[in-house]
Parts: structure tokens; C-alpha cells; sequence
């Protein structure tokens, strides 16, 4: 039976929610799991007595990496998994010392907050980010070819890895991320309450997606926006959002550990981002059948792209594009039919069991061992 231990160094986040799914999967299927990190603010319930709480709360705590690595190794996992960028380079140090070595893995969830789209992309005279991101990028370059994977979620970031950070294509593996299985609820009528869920910082953009929504003709008279999360933009939205015409039409949650609710309550996502990769709520809002306003970074448009579908997608940080692309949201006469169809695409790609079935298969062959786990009572094993 394959021992896995995931290492968090966070207790929120997309990088969370991918790691407690999956660990409550693979363990409902018969593997030995284990979370180490701090509880999670989400689904922590899921672990059900699998997890051991412990913290690294800076990369330069070198006193509680050590305790974590001391920790991990007391377990005896065959394969370790880091599933944030601290995580990754604690887990690094697991290569030193003597004995047996577990597999190490990582999930490459994100670059940098000042990482900027064309640079990303390899345009030619982008503009690069700061020195101190370019030290963090070489640090990440130099973990991925010390550990035996790492899994990017979006060919997007593979590309780059590839390109940017000269990682060898043989150290790399791409899995989808994997969310909660959802009732698909597309909306009935026209688009009128919007959704944002996720971190109020600058790289969410949610001051561009006030902005837009405050432009001339956006905002239909009975619409409305919720906005689930938290962070340093808080006050500044919340200002933005008091003046006509949005005074009174949007809503503050905070940080919420119910989101695939909120999106079930509502008729359609808007994550307007600088940068992302393979965001996590994306794929809950199409797994829940509502349509995605967003913007084109990252893994996004192969997430919500549909041949035949109207273009929902804006350049990042272009807000004029932005609310152009909200107003054809609002004006779309049949909103449940691009919900559908988002539905059907999240069904194939994001759901726990294949997500799973992929990551053991990966496990096994760094680790040199069988896929086979035995299911735990009432799992059935998954098909294909």
C-alpha cells in the first residue's frame, strides 16, 4: 500500500482546497495518506484523522523546516508531496541524508505576484519583474531539478517552466487540478448576480472589475456583484463601491470557507486577474454550470474557451476589454446554455477520481512502485 505525505505551509488558498481534495480521495480509494502543515480553513473535515499539524511560516525558518522534514521522515512515506513553493523547498532538503528517499514532488501552482502576462509568455521586449522575483524564479528553477517532478496544472505554466526556468521536460508532468463534485445549476434567466471569489490583492484585480462595472451601460439596474475574500485591497474596494452607480449593489463577505455555495447562489463567475494558472474557483463555477467572465492569463482560456461560444475573455488589466466583455455577459440571451456546456468540459476534467488516478500513477513511477491500492469499504474502485 502507497504511503503518500502532503506538506502545506499555508492553511487557505487554491493550493489547499487541491491538496485536501485529493488526499481525501486517494485515501478513499485504499492509499496511506497524511497532510502535514497547518489545519486547513477549508474541508478540513475530509482529512478525517489524517493530518498532523506543524508550521513554517517564512522560507527562512530554519528551525521548523528541519522539525518538518523530521517529521515527514518519522512517517516513512514513500513519496512526498509539497503543494506550495515554501513547501517545495523544505521538501528539498529531504534529497540530503542517509537511508531510504522518498519520491519527492511538487505542484508548481503559481509564479510571482509581479510576474506580468507578456513576459510569461515569452513576448519579445516585455518588460521583466523585480531582482528579487528573478531570485525567487532561479530558487524555483533549482527545486524543480532537485526533486524528481514537478506537476503544473496548465500547459500554460509548463511552457514556461520549460522556456523561462530551462527545466527539463523530463522533470515536468501536467495534471489538472481537481475540485468537488457539484449538482450543475446554470442560470435560468439573464446574468444578474455576479460572483468574484478570491485573495483582494492587486494580482485579482478587483479594483479593474469595480472600475468596469462602474463604467457608462455596464451594470444592468438589477444586478448585483458578492465578493468573497479578503486581503490588503479590501478598504480600497470597498470605497470604490460605495460611489453611483455601484453604491449599494455589492456585497463584502470576507473570507468565506463555503465558496461552492456562494457560487451555486449565483448566476455567473468574474475573475478579472493579472496572472493565474488553473484557478481553482474557475473550475468550481463550471463544474457548477455558470458562465465565466475572466481574463485571458495563464491556463484560463483553455479552461473557459468554448468553439462556437461568445468571447467572455478580456487582456489582463485592459478594463475598457473587461467591461465590454461583462455587458455581453448581462445581455446574453441564454446564459444557461454557455453553464451547460462548461459543465460538461469540468465533468471530464476536474473531477476528484481521475484527477486521483493520475497523481498515483505519477507517484508510482517515480517512487518505482504498483498503482494498485486496495478501495476502502463503500469506494469502488474508478473505471478507465
Amino acid at each position: 500500500m502507497i504511503r503518500i505525505a502532503y506538506l502545506l505551509t499555508q492553511d487557505r488558498g487554491g493550493p489547499v482546497d487541491v491538496t485536501v481534495r485529493l488526499a481525501a480521495t486517494l485515501a478513499g480509494e485504499g492509499a496511506e495518506v497524511r497532510v502535514f502543515g497547518p489545519p486547513p480553513a477549508r474541508g478540513a473535515e475530509l482529512l478525517d484523522g489524517r493530518h498532523t499539524e506543524l508550521r513554517v511560516d517564512g522560507k527562512d525558518d530554519v528551525a521548523a523546516a528541519k522539525r518538518a522534514r523530521a517529521a515527514i521522515r518519522a512517517w516513512r512515506p514513500d513519496v512526498v508531496h509539497a503543494q506550495d513553493r515554501r513547501a517545495g523547498l523544505v521538501v528539498a532538503g529531504l534529497r540530503a541524508g542517509r537511508g531510504p528517499r522518498p519520491a519527492l514532488v511538487q505542484t508548481y501552482h503559481g509564479v510571482p505576484d509581479d510576474v506580468a502576462e507578456p513576459w510569461f509568455r515569452g513576448a519579445r521586449g516585455a518588460g521583466g519583474p523585480s531582482a528579487y522575483t528573478r531570485t525567487v524564479l532561479a530558487a524555483d528553477a533549482v527545486v524543480a531539478r532537485v526533486l524528481d517532478r514537478t506537476i503544473v496544472p496548465a500547459e500554460a505554466m509548463e511552457r514556461f517552466l520549460r522556456r523561462r526556468l530551462k527545466v527539463p521536460p523530463a522533470r515536468l508532468a501536467h495534471i489538472d487540478n481537481c475540485v468537488g463534485p457539484a449538482v450543475p445549476v446554470p442560470p435560468r434567466g439573464p446574468v444578474r448576480h455576479l460572483l468574484f471569489a478570491g485573495l483582494l490583492v492587486e494580482r485579482k484585480g478587483i479594483l479593474d472589475l469595480l472600475a468596469a462595472l462602474a463604467m457608462p451601460g455596464v451594470l444592468p439596474p438589477d444586478a448585483r456583484l458578492t465578493v468573497a475574500g479578503d486581503g490588503p485591497q479590501r478598504a480600497a474596494a470597498e470605497r470604490a463601491a460605495q460611489a453611483p452607480p455601484l453604491a449599494g449593489r455589492v456585497t463584502f463577505l470576507g473570507f468565506r470557507p463555503d465558496v461552492p455555495a456562494l457560487v451555486a447562489a449565483a448566476d455567473a463567475l468574474v475573475l478579472p486577474s493579472t496572472m493565474e494558472q488553473q484557478p481553482l474557483v474557475v473550475a468550481e463555477a463550471m463544474t457548477a454550470g455558470k458562465p465565466v467572465v475572466a481574463t485571458a492569463t495563464g491556463g484560463v482560456p483553455d479552461m473557459v474557451e468554448l468553439p462556437g461560444g461568445p468571447s467572455l475573455l478580456a487582456p489582463p488589466g485592459d478594463v475598457p476589454a473587461l467591461a465590454g466583455r461583462l455587458r455581453a455577459l448581462f445581455a446574453e440571451p441564454d446564459p444557461g446554455r454557455i453553464g451547460r456546456r462548461l459543465a460538461e468540459r469540468a465533468h471530464a476534467r476536474y473531477r476528484p477520481e481521475p484527477c486521483a488516478r493520475r497523481h498515483l500513477a505519477l507517484y508510482a513511477r517515480v517512487a518505482g512502485l504498483a498503482t494498485t491500492v486496495s478501495p476502502a469499504p463503500g469506494h469502488p474502485r474508478p473505471r478507465g
